[in-house]
């Protein structure tokens, strides 16, 4: 038995196969296409990880306005742990019998400054166990998070910046330059 094809079959044979291979193609594109929403959706629909602020925080030292309101909220929200002089409080490197630890100086006496503005706003707004992922750590410090607004909790570090002695400060922007450099 012999297989012939008309000349109409073979066009048809033909279309058929440059319409397989264009819906083979079209199908695989639009499976990409699909896969890429979806893969999008999820990490956008993701919280909003502490440390994401890309490096969009930075303290405004310079600003007096900015400076002046940081000093208000500092006064209201930081100073009966850390006290109006930045000093912190007693042995502040020695753990609590609770397990916390004691408030930290923010003067130059203190570890404050060897951290970037985004960890700074990082712990501030989220705790420190949660910004330093370490679950353990118990701090008596609220999470500012739900009280303080983004700008508010920029002018009291920027405030805190402000008291710093000009070569601490210094030291402080290299750091932040070499934090956005490793970006």
């Amino acid at each position: 038995m012999s297989f012939a094809l008309n000349p109409k079959e073979l066009c048809c044979l033909r279309l058929n196969r440059t319409m397989k291979k264009a819906l083979i193609i079209w199908s695989f594109l639009f499976g990409a296409l699909i896969l890429a929403v979806l893969v999008f959706g999820y990490f956008a629909s993701l919280p909003t990880a502490p440390n994401s602020h890309s490096g969009r925080i930075v303290l405004r030292a310079n600003d007096r306005a900015v400076v002046a309101r940081g000093a208000e909220i500092y006064v209201e929200n930081c100073a009966s742990c850390h006290g109006a002089d930045l000093k912190g409080e007693p042995n502040w490197q020695t753990e609590n019998p609770d397990g916390s630890w004691p408030a930290p100086p923010h003067d130059a006496s203190g570890h404050t400054w060897h951290h970037a503005d985004e960890l700074l706003f990082t712990i501030t707004k989220y705790g420190t166990a949660e910004a330093l992922d370490i679950q353990e750590y118990v701090s008596n410090m609220p999470k500012f998070g739900k009280t303080l607004g983004d700008e508010e909790i920029i002018a009291v570090l920027s405030w805190i910046k402000a008291q710093w002695p000009d070569e601490i400060r210094q030291q402080h922007d290299a750091l932040n330059e070499q934090v956005r450099r490793a970006r």
